[in-house]
């Protein structure tokens, strides 16, 4: 029987949203995954740095992009003793930098993809997936990868319906 963990990187507190700053409570990303963990039975691994990123927008993105530029790989909080049990992977971030942030990385190269399958999930403001999957293909070498979904982050509430879509035609459900 196919086994699937929902992996996510999401970011709550400031976060831009079409033009303009508003404070969240739950970021986007894991909103879309919450959507998710709704219409299939997934268990889910919260990608969390154990120094984040500031809760100010514009000092998060510079942060970004400094670990980025660094190719540096954030410590985590905790990581999953193993993902063996798991044929499908749905991996969600939010596109920093026309990518996953570099936490995502450091998840990513603690494991062995080879033989699951990788959904990635984008959320954006309208950057898409940048070359997310590229890289996503080069830090999980042996993975098949699926053809990503990228959702606007203002709309991430109301994803569900594109969201389910994309789950059934990756035979998630």
């Amino acid at each position: 029987m196919n086994k699937t963990l929902i992996a996510f990187f999401s970011r709550a507190d400031e976060n831009y949203f079409g033009g303009a700053m508003r404070y969240v409570k739950v970021g986007n990303t894991e909103i879309v995954c919450n959507l998710i963990k709704e219409m299939i039975d997934a268990d889910t691994f919260k990608i969390e740095m154990k120094n984040p990123y500031s809760p100010v927008y514009m000092t998060c993105i510079d942060q970004a992009k400094k670990d980025l530029k660094e190719n540096a790989r954030p410590e985590l909080v905790r990581m999953p003793q193993s993902i063996d049990e798991y044929d499908t992977i749905i991996l969600a971030y939010p596109n920093y930098w026309g990518t996953m942030p570099m936490a995502v990385v450091t998840f990513l190269e603690n494991f062995d993809f080879s033989g699951k399958t990788i959904l990635p999930l984008c959320t954006n403001e309208g950057s898409g997936m940048g070359h997310s999957e590229r890289d996503i293909k080069k830090y999980a070498p042996g993975a098949k990868l699926a053809k990503g979904l990228s959702v606007t982050g203002s709309e991430a509430a109301n994803s569900k319906s594109s969201t389910e879509r994309w789950l059934k035609a990756n035979g998630a459900m």
